[in-house]
């Protein structure tokens, strides 16, 4: 199953890794890695997340405090934020298409 990701989303992604590599060396490369085993679990596995709202889901990573906010449509899955889990909740509803 393809996986896409919103430009925003990449950025967020992005954005975390720096973070990540800024605190220690390493560590924004371990979190791409977490990402990316997240993201071939939702291609393997769509409906087993939690949530969040019609056709919405999210998967939350393991080691970081972040989850992939992501929908299934006719191309597929499409991340729509890469989002910090004790930040602004739901700041990324506007980027559902309805």
């Amino acid at each position: 199953m393809n996986v896409r990701l919103l430009e925003v989303a990449q950025k967020e992604l992005d954005e975390a890794v720096s973070h990540y590599n800024d605190q220690s060396p390493g560590l924004g490369d371990a979190f791409v890695l977490e990402a990316v085993s997240a993201i071939d679990r939702i291609r393997r596995f769509p409906q087993a997340w939690h949530p969040m709202g019609e056709d919405i889901r999210r998967c939350r990573l393991r080691r970081f405090p972040y989850g992939l906010i992501y929908s299934k449509d006719e191309e597929g899955i499409l991340i729509l934020a890469v989002a910090h889990t004790h930040r602004e909740p739901g700041y990324w509803r506007d980027r559902v298409r309805t």
